[in-house]
């Protein structure tokens, strides 16, 4: 009997420890594999804490180059089947560690990969946040995002399943619910069986150095 394999990353970008962020991120990745266990998936999970690559990231935004250590992370995580992202607002959108990881990464080496996204913060009045900036940060990245995101205030880790009629309204319902649309993906992809191309040229590239639109 063949076993299907598949790669899932997650990115966790809080900077306290333990962190909301790191839970929420531990609960939506432990739901993703559980819906790709039933569906025979065996699925391999690197984890990553950005707070551990923050010197790593900044030195890459300032000199162009990343460290092995951190290549190593953006292979790890471009090559993936699947990617759980998630971030803590501050001062109403994604923390600038979270932004500045997917800033210096290709940005054509997300193209459709699917990426599930979270959030977390004191006040469920930053919700809206991954759908303003999360949301589109990813789709301009040519990810393709999963239609549920999960939002994790303060107030919603004492949820429970609250209930049929409103079992969409809970965390654990948002969650098991994103995790089913990820893993339906996951399953489908071929990104972590790839053999990349070591003489492919980036795309747009010219030989004389410039656009020949302009």
């Amino acid at each position: 009997m063949t076993t299907t394999e598949r790669t899932l990353a997650v990115v966790s970008a809080g900077l306290s420890q333990p962190s909301s962020t790191r839970l929420l991120a531990d609960k939506l990745t432990a739901a993703t594999v559980a819906r790709l266990t039933d569906e025979g998936v065996t699925t391999q999970v690197v984890t990553y804490e950005l707070r551990d690559y923050a010197q790593d990231v900044m030195n890459n935004m300032l000199t162009g180059f990343a460290s092995p250590r951190l290549q190593t992370m953006i292979e790890v995580v471009t090559a993936a089947d699947g990617l759980i992202a998630v971030t803590p607002i501050f001062t109403t959108s994604y923390s600038g560690l979270f932004k500045t990881f997917f800033d210096v990464i290709d940005n054509r080496s997300l193209t459709d990969q699917p990426v599930l996204i979270g959030a977390t913060a004191g006040t469920a009045r930053h919700s809206l946040a991954l759908d303003y900036a999360l949301r589109p940060m990813f789709t301009y990245l040519h990810a393709v995002v999963v239609p549920t995101s999960v939002f994790a205030a303060s107030e919603d880790w004492g949820s429970g399943d609250g209930g049929v009629d409103s079992r969409l309204a809970t965390l654990p319902a948002r969650i098991e619910r994103a995790a089913g649309e990820l893993a339906t993906l996951v399953a489908a992809s071929d990104r972590s069986s790839r053999v990349p191309d070591p003489f492919e040229l980036p795309a747009g590239f010219n030989p004389a150095g410039f656009s020949p639109s302009r």
